[in-house]
């Protein structure tokens, strides 16, 4: 609900503060006087697009602040929790426009787009009028405002979850059947692929076990020739004879010297064993590099094929392992390929099944509240002097979404036995600013706390259906809810639990428009302009005196 709104350089408001209540609010002023100012300065707080033109001559800046009650509103406070924004049972929106176009807007302090303004705004005040395609003009929205009317929102969600899971599931048969598919066509190509492989039959780690080989054949003879020469330096003609002749002239000097050579002994005999530890490793190598040379040969064949099929698949010798367990899936995936398939077929048929019986069901509420609102519009009519104008929400079936399988559209027909087409196609100004209000009543007679502006709603009409065009923004206004409307008729304005008036002032040789609640003799003043027009008359005074006391008793 909007409690304040304060205005400072904009077209020609050069500092305005005002203060509104729930119920109904009227502004009323001689053409001319700038009531549209204040709505435009409302929208462009809450995102409108507003024109470098719009401040005021002079002056470098203009700026709107709107200060709005959010204790009850539940999505509101939700749009703050995910944009991070502070709450408080006070929302402040300030927003200014500078001379050279450049735009700044925050919420509660924190600097927000003009984006996001307009979604908070859409969430805290509805605009109505005859021009205003954005609210019950557009017919994007039926189908929420009926779905409102109707509460279908559990009903709703249920749809959702069941369109959810039926996408998915259609989603996953359609993958499957392309990927099956396209294995399919390629199944001579994958068998052809998988005997290769698996016929070299490698394994990882092979080439480098090769190559280690094939280096170690390739040059074994020059290592042969270097192993040998140390064999024969350390056999017994060599080391081993040297350390064995030295041991038995150690141990006869022994004889003749207790124990003094016992250490330097015992040394040479590990010297000697060791010795003969390398002498037998010396053999088993000399025995290994004796090989046939078509083993090399072998070898090298082997080592080369296994190299060449990695550069067919353009892998490494390493991965053509991997490669042939991804080719013995795909195959695996063929031949379970039907199987799965009618699995998937089964889900897909199930999940669409229960859809079409959910999304049935949410038709039938639409089209049982579809029917009860078209005779709560027509029944709103009547007294809005539209008695052979007929009210039609039209119900289409189309493709599935998570909406159902539903388009709404609200048709009228102004005169009898006329076709039905859309609301801004067929109705005049005046006849359309009384479709919508009708509309509206319906499909607010149970909303708390709503937030309305109607912009010469009123336009075109006067006596009786005037008064019931305000009675109807009264019974809008009720239940704690709020309207705004500007007005030019004396009705309506009666009707005002706060009355606002517009008016030109001239300062500095400046015109500009001042807004000021009035009261008492005032208001009476201002009514009976309303009625009368330049010249008030005593009679229009007193018509106006009972226009207010009558509906204050009612």
């Amino acid at each position: 609900m909007l409690h304040e709104l304060e205005i400072k350089d904009i077209l020609l408001i050069k500092r305005l503060s005002l203060e509104f209540s729930s119920g109904l609010n009227a502004f009323t002023g001689e053409t001319g006087t700038g009531k549209s100012i204040l709505l435009d300065c409302l929208g462009f707080a809450l995102g409108a697009r507003g024109q470098a033109s719009m401040v005021r001559d002079g002056t470098e800046r203009g700026e709107v602040l709107a200060v709005f009650s959010t204790k009850n509103s539940n999505k509101v406070n939700l749009i703050l929790d995910e944009a991070d924004i502070p709450k408080s049972d006070e929302l402040i929106i300030r927003r200014v426009n500078f001379s050279d176009g450049r735009k700044a807007a925050w919420v509660n302090d924190k600097r927000v787009s003009s984006e996001f303004l307009r979604y908070l705004g859409e969430n805290l005040i509805e605009f109505h009028g005859q021009h205003d395609e954005r609210g019950l003009l557009d017919a994007k929205g039926h189908l929420h405002l009926l779905d409102q009317f109707a509460k279908t929102g559990p009903a709703l969600s249920l749809v959702k979850k069941a369109f959810l899971n039926f996408k998915e599931n259609q989603k996953a048969l359609e993958a499957f059947t392309r990927k099956n598919q396209e294995l399919a066509d390629e199944e001579d190509f994958i068998r052809h692929n998988l005997k290769e492989i698996s016929d070299l039959g490698t394994y990882q780690g092979e080439e480098t076990e090769l190559d280690t080989k094939r280096r170690l054949m390739q040059n074994s003879q020059s290592i042969r020739e270097s192993i040998t020469e140390a064999s024969t330096l350390v056999d017994r003609g060599g080391a081993e004879g040297q350390l064995s002749g030295a041991i038995k002239c150690l141990e006869k000097a022994a004889k003749n010297i207790e124990n003094v050579l016992d250490e330097p002994i015992e040394a040479l005999g590990r010297a000697q064993f060791e010795l003969q530890e390398a002498q037998s490793g010396i053999f088993d190598v000399l025995s290994n590099l004796s090989f046939n040379p078509e083993d090399l040969e072998i070898l090298e064949d082997r080592l080369f094929a296994i190299r060449g099929l990695a550069r067919k698949y353009k892998l490494t010798v390493d991965q053509l392992p991997e490669f042939e367990h991804k080719l013995k899936e795909q195959l695996n995936f063929l031949e379970n390929g039907k199987k799965n398939i009618e699995g998937l077929k089964i889900n897909y048929d199930e999940s669409l099944k229960e859809f079409d019986h959910l999304s049935k069901r949410l038709s039938k509420a639409r089209e049982k509240a579809a029917a009860v609102l078209d005779r709560m519009v027509e029944k709103e009519l009547k007294p809005l002097k539209m008695e052979r104008a007929r009210f039609k929400t039209e119900i289409k079936q189309i493709s599935p979404s998570e909406l159902g399988q539903d388009s709404v559209a609200f048709t009228i027909s102004t005169n009898a036995g006329g076709k039905f087409g859309a609301l801004l196609k067929i109705a005049s100004g005046g006849e359309l600013s009384r479709f919508l209000l009708a509309l509206k009543v319906c499909l607010t007679n149970d909303q708390n706390g709503v937030s309305m502006v109607f912009d010469e709603i009123d336009r075109g009409v006067g006596g009786a259906t005037a008064d019931a065009v305000g009675r109807r923004l009264l019974q809008l206004a009720k239940n704690n809810a709020q309207v705004l409307v500007v007005t030019h008729s004396p009705q309506v304005a009666a009707l005002a639990e706060r009355h606002f008036l517009v008016s030109k002032v001239i300062e500095d040789e400046k015109t500009l428009s001042q807004v000021n609640q009035i009261k008492g003799e005032d208001r009476v003043e201002e009514i009976a302009r309303m009625i009368s027009g330049d010249r008030i008359t005593d009679e229009a005074r007193e018509a106006s005196r009972v226009l207010i006391s009558g509906y204050s008793k009612k």
